[in-house]
């Protein structure tokens, strides 16, 4: 099987009906991908997902997400919630974002954690499809903000694997954890290497 929501704590499972999960499995079925690993069995978690190269690391990610059951909520920059399909992509678990308003970002998802019993919040801590030398580093202030621990998912495009990864617990010096992080990541191939 591609993915199943055994793969997810029962405490960390969304309601979505029997349709939405076949249809996660079906789209990694149809394209030869897979979800391996296990999400954690924790009350608060943060995963980053990367490598972030291309437009097709959202649909993989967001098959994966309906394949596995999971209640994630995911921040995505405010121009992609358009009139007309923003429903869908709230309904899916997106939050829109500013991304020149870094602080109130932090702040909001503080509220949204201290709301809910147990939660998982998902980004891209590339901030971006385009190469970067340096990770933006909000996602570790968020994580020590709402005390996550970090999960860390790689997209693997040589292999076809949604890897569901290593935990990282920030140590509070940004710059060696961006650095730790970053390394792991490099075990992994996007669909784009060159923007790595």
């Amino acid at each position: 099987m591609a993915v199943s929501q055994e793969q997810c704590p029962v405490h960390l499972r969304a309601n979505r009906g029997a349709f939405a999960q076949w249809f996660g499995r079906s789209v990694l079925r149809l394209f030869g991908w897979r979800v391996e690993g296990q999400i954690p069995n924790l009350k608060r978690v943060l995963i980053i997902g990367a490598p972030h190269t291309s437009n097709w690391d959202f649909v993989y990610a967001m098959a994966a997400i309906l394949g596995l059951n999971i209640r994630l909520r995911w921040l995505g920059k405010h121009s992609i919630f358009k009139p007309g399909v923003r429903w869908f992509m709230e309904w899916l678990g997106g939050i829109p974002v500013n991304r020149s308003e870094p602080e109130s970002i932090v702040e909001n998802v503080t509220k949204l954690v201290e709301r809910e019993n147990g939660i998982v919040i998902g980004l891209a801590p590339e901030g971006t499809r385009k190469k970067v030398t340096k990770w933006k580093t909000g996602f570790l202030r968020i994580a020590e903000a709402t005390e996550c621990t970090i999960v860390m998912i790689g997209l693997d495009f040589a292999d076809k694997r949604v890897v569901l990864g290593d935990c990282f617990e920030p140590t509070g010096d940004h710059e060696a954890d961006l650095a730790a992080i970053m390394a792991h990541y490099k075990r992994y191939n996007g669909k784009y290497p060159d923007k790595e």
